[in-house]
């Protein structure tokens, strides 16, 4: 595989010729780099093409680390993990105990209870267990949120459920359901609060238009705020649970 030198790192590439593309360009992904150059090129000429992108080649591998280091995820599941809920890293023990199944409990932290069965890769198992918990209290609050607002400002979603979305924080499709991704239960509550009722609010305007605006701010006044965390915080609250 071929390699580039920017300064002390060593930053090997992919490389790529194809016939249907007509610029050059490069890919970035965590622990590879593609470099899509012209059926024509040669080799002196990816090199130049290389060259003049060897600062943004940089910078964004190091933004990508930087990313990767920041993700919520927790390489073991044990007394001492953190776990990130609601904007916080809250404290994880766990205990051994005598009962028949598993049992969590959440008080200022989590507190999750193995029976003695559970010997076989407990980590997986206490991980499984509390992503099926907070996926539980994504669905409660997201449901408890669109009630609140259904009532106030008489909006009726056909349904309201959550799932992992492959873009996006929500939807509201034309049928009048929503749907809200369970990972912004990692998120401060303002935030989950946010995107739902932004999602409601295309239930009466389904673009981003001047009109749709106006109604965010008249059921969410202060909105501003949760969505410009979003905005600033997105990145690191995406991550899958288990990675």
């Amino acid at each position: 595989m071929p390699t580039i030198q920017i300064g002390r790192a060593e930053i090997a590439y992919e490389l790529r010729r194809s016939a249907c593309v007509t610029e050059r360009r490069i890919t970035v992904a965590p622990g590879h780099v593609e470099v899509m150059a012209l059926a024509t090129d040669g080799d002196n000429d990816i090199a130049r093409f290389l060259n003049r992108k060897r600062e943004w080649l940089f910078n964004t591998m190091r933004d990508m680390e930087r990313i990767e280091a920041s993700r919520h995820a927790v390489p073991r599941f044990m007394t001492g993990s953190k776990i990130p809920y609601r904007g916080r890293k809250m404290p994880l023990t766990v205990r051994r105990t005598d009962a028949e199944r598993i049992e969590i409990a959440y008080r200022n932290g989590f507190q999750v209870n193995l029976p003695a069965w559970a010997d076989a890769d407990p980590d997986r198992l206490v991980a499984t267990e509390l992503k099926l918990w907070l996926k539980q209290r994504a669905r409660r609050d997201v449901r408890a949120i669109a009630a609140a607002y259904g009532r106030r400002f008489n909006l009726s979603p056909r349904s309201v459920r959550i799932t992992e979305l492959a873009g996006g924080w929500g939807s509201c499709g034309k049928d009048g359901n929503i749907i809200i991704d369970w990972h912004l239960i990692f998120a401060p509550k303002k935030v989950l609060e946010y995107v739902v009722v932004h999602e409601m609010a295309h239930l009466r305007h389904r673009s981003h238009k001047l009109a749709f605006w106006q109604l965010l701010g008249t059921l969410m006044p202060n909105y501003m705020e949760p969505m410009d965390w979003l905005d600033r915080n997105q990145s690191t609250i995406s991550a899958n649970f288990l990675d």
